[in-house]
């Protein structure tokens, strides 16, 4: 199905959805593996973003949304002033993230910093300021940004998902979708919550707070 966002693209500071608006949004999923804007944050290029990303200024957008400027923000222009001004240390590298097909040419992998917490997420942008998030540290996922998402890592413990089901409902947090992916039987256990209602703090600190769940937090829906 091909939505009217599809045809005239998003609402955004140009010139182009897919390294502009698309960049922007990866940034901003970023910031929120670190609960805000890191301190420290290296941003390494694969494929178009590499070649013709800083003329489309796909380096601006990316550090606009590490410091939470949505899309449409003016201040996406001066992005990289206002992160010279406001301590945020940044760097950028050219680099292949993969030889085949299918990785995509718009995509970046992010590694940020805040305080005691780093975290490595791969994104894509797909086109019309659509994202793809496909991995976070190390563990494969599919984020688009169209949802409210609380992503966790668990001891593979019985009945783990039914507990944290409970703790949504009772927070009137309704669940979309739901990823569970392991690297072995008994092992951590990385899930990927896609929830119609924003958790707020109490949300998350209930799910960290449970004694088998080694981490947890929040990416901020991202998309119109």
């Amino acid at each position: 199905m091909v939505s009217l966002l599809d045809i005239i693209g998003p609402v955004m500071v140009g010139p182009s959805s897919s390294h502009t608006a698309g960049a922007c949004r990866l940034g901003l999923l970023a910031r929120n593996l670190v609960g805000g804007t890191p301190e420290h944050a290296r941003i390494e290029l694969h494929g178009s973003f590499a070649r013709t990303g800083e003329g489309h200024g796909t380096d601006k957008a990316i550090v606009g949304g590490l410091m939470g400027f949505r899309p449409d923000d003016e201040r996406l222009r001066d992005a990289l002033d206002i992160a010279e001004r406001e301590g945020l240390d940044y760097r950028f590298e050219k680099t292949t993230l993969g030889e085949d097909a299918t990785t995509h040419p718009n995509t970046a992998r992010f590694t940020v910093t805040r305080g005691d917490r780093e975290a490595v997420m791969v994104g894509s942008s797909l086109g019309a300021g659509r994202v793809l998030v496909t991995e976070i540290d190390g563990y494969p996922v599919e984020i688009t940004g169209n949802y409210h998402t609380i992503v966790l890592v668990a001891e593979d413990v019985k009945g783990s998902i039914a507990s944290i089901a409970t703790i949504l409902a009772t927070n009137g947090v309704n669940i979309a979708t739901l990823r569970v992916s392991r690297q072995q039987r008994g092992g951590d256990a990385f899930m990927v919550w896609e929830v119609d209602e924003r958790p707020d703090e109490k949300v998350r600190d209930t799910l960290r707070a449970l004694p088998w769940v080694r981490w947890a937090f929040r990416l901020e829906k991202v998309s119109a």
